[in-house]
Formats: C-alpha cells, sequence, structure tokens
C-alpha cells in the first residue's frame, strides 16, 4: 500500500482547500507521510490564460507558516502517539532563461524537496489548452524534443530532488506522443532525461494526474517506465492533488504499475536527504 504522497496543492494557488483540510484528509486516507509541494512564484512574463499568480504571492507567507506548524506536530508528539507526518516541499517550474531565480526561491527555504516542473515551452504553458495542440505533426515533435532537452537541463542543475510529470507534454496530445516515441531516436532523447535525473540524485515522480487529464494514461507511461526501470531510477508517488477528494486517488492502481516493472520501495526526503520506503 502507498502511505506516502508528495505532490499537492491548496487554495493559496489553483487548488481548493485549506492546508489544514488536506492533511485531515490525507490522515483519513491512510497516507503516513503527505508533501505539501505548492507551486512556486512564477517570474513575470511565464503566464498562464486564467493566472494566479497574485493570489500565490499573497498568500505565500501564510502557506509557508501553516505546513511548518503541521510539520512541528510530528517532530514535537511522542514516538507513541505520531500523527501524520507533514513535509514542506515546493514544486519549482523549469525555466531554462531564469536560473538565478531558481536558485535564489530554492535557498529561500529549508524546503524537505523540491519537484522539478516543466509546464512552459520558453514563455509559452503548453498545458493551459487544447487549441494549442492543433497544429501539424512536425510541430508537434519539435515541441517533444524541446520538452525532453528543458527536462535534460532541470536534471542536470542539480537543484531539484523529484522530476514531476515527466510525460506531461502528452497531455493533449497522446497518440502523437506514442508515435514520437516509436522513433528510436526519440527514445533516446527521452533516456537522456532519464540519465541525467539519475546522475543528479533525482527521484522519478509517478503520476496518476494523468489519469484525470485528456491524455488519460499514468504519467509517465509504459515505455517510460521501462527505461526508468532498467536506469533503476529511484521514484515517487504523486496524486497531485488540488481538492481533498484528489489525495491518495488511484494508489492501488499505481502501486499495481510501478511494482509491474519491479518497483517495491518509493521514496521521499526530508530535510533533502533521501529515504526509501516499501509499498
Amino acid at each position: 500500500m502507498i502511505t506516502v504522497d508528495l505532490h499537492s496543492h491548496t487554495h493559496y494557488s489553483h487548488g481548493k482547500d485549506s492546508v489544514s483540510d488536506m492533511a485531515a484528509a490525507a490522515a483519513a486516507a491512510g497516507m503516513r507521510i503527505l508533501g505539501f509541494s505548492e507551486h512556486s512564484p512564477r517570474p513575470n512574463g511565464y503566464d498562464y490564460p486564467q493566472e494566479y499568480r497574485e493570489q500565490l504571492k499573497a498568500g505565500f507567507p501564510a502557506y509557508l507558516s501553516e505546513v511548518r506548524a503541521l510539520r512541528e506536530r510530528w517532530e514535537n508528539a511522542p514516538d507513541n502517539a505520531k500523527p501524520l507526518r507533514v513535509l514542506l516541499g515546493l514544486e519549482m517550474d523549469w525555466f531554462s532563461a531564469e536560473r538565478p531565480f531558481i536558485e535564489r526561491v530554492a535557498a529561500s527555504e529549508p524546503w524537505d524537496y523540491l519537484i522539478g516542473s516543466v509546464h512552459f515551452l520558453g514563455h509559452w504553458g503548453f498545458d493551459a489548452s487544447a487549441g494549442d495542440w492543433d497544429v501539424s505533426d512536425e510541430v508537434c515533435y519539435e515541441r517533444y524534443d524541446a520538452y525532453f532537452r528543458a527536462l535534460a537541463d532541470m536534471a542536470g542543475s542539480r537543484i531539484m530532488n523529484v522530476a514531476a510529470h515527466p510525460d506531461i507534454i502528452k497531455i493533449f496530445s497522446v497518440d502523437r506522443f506514442n508515435a514520437w516515441l516509436d522513433d528510436a531516436g526519440n527514445m533516446e532523447k527521452v533516456r537522456r532525461a532519464l540519465m541525467a535525473m539519475k546522475a543528479s540524485g533525482m527521484a522519478m515522480e509517478i503520476s496518476a494526474a494523468g489519469l484525470r487529464k485528456p491524455c488519460a494514461e499514468i504519467y509517465p507511461g509504459p515505455r517510460i517506465m521501462r527505461l526508468a526501470a532498467d536506469l533503476e531510477l529511484p521514484i515517487t508517488f504523486a496524486s497531485d492533488a488540488h481538492n481533498v477528494k484528489q489525495l491518495g486517488w488511484n494508489f492501488d492502481r499505481l502501486a499495481e504499475y510501478a511494482r509491474s516493472y519491479g518497483y517495491a520501495t518509493s521514496r521521499y526526503f526530508v530535510c533533502r536527504k533521501a529515504y526509501d520506503q516499501a509499498f
């Protein structure tokens, strides 16, 4: 049974529920460890059509305070009465041109872990609109190339602990993405990104969020899972929950999926140090 969920969001960004409500729901769902990984602030110019940047900026100090308080409850509780363990994480967007900004955010708090995400190619948030993907195969394939270059760059920075939803680029074009993967040269591009994660001591996220998206497929898909297993790349589990009902959602399916590739443990991080736990 998976009892660690490292990817969750709150009403401080585009989630629906509070820190305390998310923690209570995780405990009720049988989680032993919940990582709060609210989105990081983003520089101006990296915008979504429906933007939550100012809301997140205004609420970020309160978010940090609330998560710290829950984390301290676990630390201060007696060993025979430990509540849900809460970890302070952050989902940090990777912008290839903004490394100084990313490094400042990474150094701004004693995070338990940082999740690295690629949601933007240049200044374009590619996961916002299906209409943006009404393009030729050539353009689509160029975007996949750019995504995996960015993912490898993010991993090579050695700033992050976890690579989030590693094939999110398929969100609106899963059939074309799988056709792109049919080319051995493209699989080598994916392999280079996974090897950069391995070399950096990162873990790869297995996420149920893709099952809720138009691609209707776990992140990452089977061929990338096979590559990760062959490389013995550590994994984490994620609901990417944006409300209390999504915490631990479809984790039985994620566990079965991971075991089918030979995995028996998942990784979590405390004060940026890695720990493994059987599932």
